[in-house]
């Protein structure tokens, strides 16, 4: 067996908007892949802009060299604008990675190609797969076959200014909904937002509604059909304006006009429901409040379970005309793993994708925050079509919670809303 010789790290100062790769050449003649032909094989992966840190990948990289000399790793970070046509063109095979980072909620319209891998044996065998997170393991399987690799989660928590809060001598965040409100009817008043909770946040609803036991849209005999008519949805939606009355925000705008994260950080308003990374713009806009914010889960029906929410994240896709499908596997494997979910975890404040590696985030506030409402009971992503992106295109649900807010039948835009997403969910 050869010696082994340095890992070469080669680096390329690139533009943001431009790939940024990192390549290791690794040892020859030992540790080879079955039928590689080859003494190296070179896995190219691509991920999505800003992700996960160099360090982080400096850090797998150097591990997974050490323990697999004959194959040097290849990153490139691409950009999510536009990477829908991307993906697309190097699964027609041009220019073809071998690992692919995905959104979760993308996985459907990838799969409809038949054109990734199948990891359904590798998810049961040597991944642990019954214990992923639903919101982020559903969407990557298509028809009972595991296409998309759960990779990280990130979900809506509730941030509240913790210095508003004593003011209202209030020392305990709550563990129900009925809970919440009245917390935040406390909250509302002298001039402060109980909480700012923009009209057409349709996400956070989604996550009401699955606690009722309803649904965005259900697929009945291979036909999707629109459900914000039922009574569990509307249930949803009655809570959503509950709340959405103890602040003042816009009953036809979403959460990023204005930018909720500029409103909060003014200082007079209690609670915003969005995702922890919110809080870099917070404190961009209001240095002040770097010691002031808390974060709590998103509380359920009851004290025993916590509210369900949308989980959103990344998936790692193979395509099938990947030239190293199987380094790919491999390499795929070590990510999705415990190891480095943890390293990634801390890292970056993701929620890992088991729900039994909830532990390891347990002394971050904010990530526990998001962890335990990933694993909640009714969490997921969206309805797993691969036409699902045209309806957050037109999105008929934000006028829906708009007419409600503004006092129409919820029955009438309800339905209105249904069948508009029934249209957009049938191919042709």
């Amino acid at each position: 067996m050869p010696s082994k010789v340095n890992a070469v790290k080669i680096r390329r100062p690139l533009p943001p908007s431009v790939a940024l790769v990192c390549v290791l050449a690794l040892t020859t003649g030992c540790g080879l892949i079955p039928g590689s032909g080859s003494d190296t094989r070179t896995v190219k992966i691509w991920l999505m802009q800003d992700s996960v840190s160099e360090e982080f990948l400096d850090r797998f990289s150097k591990e997974y060299e050490e323990k697999h000399p004959s194959v040097k790793l290849e990153f490139t970070f691409q950009s999510w604008t536009g990477i829908g046509k991307k993906v697309n063109a190097a699964l027609e095979g041009e220019d073809t990675p071998d690992i692919i980072e995905v959104g979760n909620t993308q996985v459907a319209q990838y799969a409809e190609t038949d054109a990734l891998e199948d990891l359904t044996l590798e998810s049961v065998r040597d991944l642990g797969g019954e214990d992923w997170l639903e919101g982020l393991a559903q969407p990557g399987n298509i028809d009972g076959s595991q296409y998309g690799i759960p990779w990280y989660a990130a979900n809506r928590v509730v941030i509240y200014n913790k210095d508003v809060f004593a003011d209202a001598g209030i020392k305990k965040t709550p563990k129900t909904r009925d809970e919440w409100l009245a917390m935040t009817e406390q909250l509302n008043q002298d001039g402060t937002q109980g909480i700012y909770l923009p009209g057409q946040d349709w996400y956070t609803l989604a996550g009401f509604i699955w606690d009722e036991g309803g649904d965005l849209a259900v697929e009945r005999a291979g036909s999707w059909e629109g459900m914000l008519h039922t009574e569990a949805t509307l249930r949803g939606m009655d809570f959503y304006k509950e709340l959405q009355e103890l602040g003042q925000g816009p009953k036809d705008a979403d959460e990023t006009k204005p930018p909720q994260g500029e409103v909060f950080a003014k200082g007079n308003v209690a609670q915003i429901v969005a995702p922890p990374s919110v809080a870099s713009t917070i404190l961009k806009a209001n240095p002040e409040l770097e010691d002031k914010l808390g974060y709590f889960t998103i509380p359920g029906k009851t004290a025993d379970k916590a509210g369900a929410v949308f989980t959103g994240g990344s998936d790692l896709i193979i395509p099938q005309k990947a030239e190293e499908r199987g380094a790919a596997i491999e390499v795929v494997k070590a990510l999705a793993g415990e190891r480095w979910q943890t390293d990634l975890a801390r890292t970056m404040n993701y929620v890992p994708n088991k729900k039994s590696l909830a532990k390891v985030v347990q002394g971050e506030e904010s990530t526990a925050a998001m962890a335990a409402g990933a694993a909640a009971e009714g969490s997921q992503a969206t309805p797993n079509s691969a036409q699902w992106a045209d309806v957050e295109i037109e999105n008929p649900i934000k006028p829906f919670m708009t007419k409600v807010l503004e006092g129409g039948d919820p029955e009438a835009a309800g339905r209105e809303a249904s069948k508009r997403i029934t249209s957009l969910l049938t191919p042709g």
